[in-house]
């Protein structure tokens, strides 16, 4: 703690208040982000808290703003990504799925629990899960699938995650990955190259047993 004052000086830095924050509210929901704890967890008082944000309302804006950007905006860049089949383009979605540094499930949980007690935070969550969902609709409607069709499509892979999320499964991450070309071929009625698995499971190779990872 007394390395992170030398580095952050006796008010901290925004980041690091930001952070203390994070983990609060995932761990244990967003009552317990107040500044008198968040101060403790970095051992500087509370007037440096003061000094990055006008008040609590501003940091948990921060924090949704963070959730935004890192959820809902690195959610809809995947959908967008270059693929050359449907297939292609449902494994780099499923990147999110697999990649904490593309979307924070931990975070997203933390916000619909959060959603159930503040509003405004609910009204955030309906906004972003229209956006997701009509991204990925939109990137079914780019292989040809009707709008109607794709729609249907998008929500069955959206809310299925979400469920995923919400009933906080922990499958085994070796376990997960096996099942995913086949999760691709059901959301798309089309089944996944073996080149296509591949490419995928070498991007979360680090997750998998070494006999398992589909590299040759």
């Amino acid at each position: 703690m007394e390395e992170l004052r030398e580095r952050t000086g006796h008010r901290g830095s925004e980041q690091a208040w930001l952070s203390v924050a994070y983990d609060l509210l995932v761990s244990s929901g967003v009552d317990a982000v107040k500044v008198m704890p968040m101060a403790k967890a970095l051992g500087l008082s509370r007037t440096g808290f003061y000094w990055h944000f006008k008040d609590r309302k501003a940091l948990l804006a921060a924090l949704l703003t963070l959730w935004e950007k890192k959820n809902t905006g690195n959610l809809i860049a995947r959908t967008r990504q270059y693929a050359d089949t449907i297939t292609e383009a449902m494994f780099n979605l499923f990147d999110c799925w697999v990649d904490e540094d593309l979307f924070d499930a931990r975070l997203d949980f933390a916000v619909r629990n959060w959603s159930r007690k503040d509003h405004e935070v609910e009204s955030a969550i309906r906004s972003a899960d229209a956006q997701r969902i009509l991204a990925i609709s939109e990137m079914f409607q780019r292989f040809g699938y009707r709008a109607e069709n794709a729609t249907v499509r998008a929500n069955t892979v959206y809310l299925a995650q979400v469920g995923y999320i919400s009933m906080n499964v922990r499958d085994p991450w070796e376990e997960r990955l096996l099942w995913m070309p086949s999760y691709v071929e059901m959301y798309t009625s089309t089944a996944p190259t073996e080149r296509e698995i591949a490419r995928f499971m070498a991007r979360h190779a680090h997750l998998l047993p070494q006999d398992s990872s589909g590299a040759d």
